[in-house]
């Protein structure tokens, strides 16, 4: 089989970081990408030799800013295998049924509802049951995190229940409408937020979480707290170790970087663009008592799922059966848990 052709319907924030990520995957192939707006990330696709194309209609409207475009969304769908659709929450939904209609498979992100797609997807959970399905949701930033860390726990043993607090950043550093912006905002009020049932609908429907969500004035990333409860005694060893092997996490150590905006910069002087694929699990802050145990770690939201859409890609396509072997593949790819020295 050769190359899967791809297209990126929306350049955003993550959009573009999935377009940047297929561009360096040795079994896919981009062949370009939909924006709405001739905005700077419309002239920083083309900079970058990124095929631009657009709504029907809107042609001109490019041409008459000086951005070439390659056709129109039409053209795209027509020369492509797979579409990740990254556009803003809820219009996905309205691109769903031309993209059946165009006989391609659809990746779509956990903005939109549960139902548009035949699996919530996470790597590390649904890769087999995504295995040649007509479309997949990557769920959300958060619950990607969630999942993460609760999977590395039930690594340790069968976990019986998980209480989760979520501290989110307020607007992503481009959404400069949204600022500035003050205060603690708890959204929603009642528990659950949204993030307990895509967390259970990737991770099994009798999983005991619930999931309080805090929208915080920052724009670098979101912090969370969980609390899990055992059948049996655990060790903090065991723990650790669990972390140390599971996929796309990275312990770092408190006393080396701290905060949400030290991580980011450590990042950047390191030659990850500040761009953060793995959970941050900071250590010390690992707690254990008898059954019980809760720790505190950071998800870095405009870049946590891109490593998700790519193995998405392979297990909607079947170019890669075994999850692992994907995850293997992506995470070489991006230099994912490799850039810490």
């Amino acid at each position: 089989m050769g190359k899967v052709r791809i297209g990126v319907n929306g350049y955003g924030t993550i959009g573009k970081r999935v377009a940047w990520a297929v561009m360096k995957q040795p079994d896919m192939e981009l062949v370009g990408v939909v924006k709405t707006k001739p905005s700077w990330e419309a002239l920083s696709a083309t900079a970058r030799g990124i095929r631009l194309y657009v709504p029907e209609g809107k042609e001109e409207l490019f041409e008459n800013t000086g951005i070439k475009v390659a056709g129109t969304v039409q053209d795209l769908l027509q020369a492509i295998d797979v579409v990740v659709d990254a556009t803003p929450a809820g219009v996905g939904a309205t691109y769903a049924r031309r993209y059946r209609e165009a006989g391609i498979k659809a990746v779509f992100q956990g903005g939109e509802e549960k139902s548009i797609a035949d699996v919530s997807f996470n790597a590390l959970y649904t890769y087999e049951a995504a295995l040649g399905k007509a479309s997949v949701r990557v769920v959300s930033c958060n619950t990607t995190g969630i999942l993460r860390v609760l999977y590395a726990f039930r690594k340790v043993g069968n976990v019986r229940s998980v209480r989760v607090t979520i501290v989110r950043r307020g607007a992503d550093l481009k959404e400069v409408k949204k600022g500035p912006i003050e205060g603690l905002l708890l959204k929603p009020a009642k528990p659950p937020s949204h993030h307990a049932e895509d967390v259970r609908s990737v991770a099994g429907h009798d999983l005991d979480i619930i999931t309080y969500s805090v929208v915080a004035p920052t724009t670098l990333a979101h912090m969370h707290v969980m609390f899990v409860r055992f059948d049996s005694n655990v060790s903090r060893e065991n723990i650790i170790k669990a972390f140390e092997e599971t996929p796309r996490i990275v312990l770092l150590k408190a006393s080396t970087a701290s905060s949400t905006a030290e991580v980011r910069e450590l990042a950047r002087d390191l030659g990850r663009c500040g761009d953060i694929y793995e959970v941050i699990v900071w250590p010390e802050s690992l707690w254990v008592k008898g059954n019980e145990a809760g720790v505190a770690y950071m998800v870095h939201q405009e870049a946590i799922v891109v490593p998700e859409n790519i193995d998405a890609i392979r297990a909607i396509t079947g170019i890669v059966e075994d999850g692992a072997q994907s995850i293997r593949l992506t995470d070489e790819s991006l230099g994912i848990s490799r850039w810490l020295p």
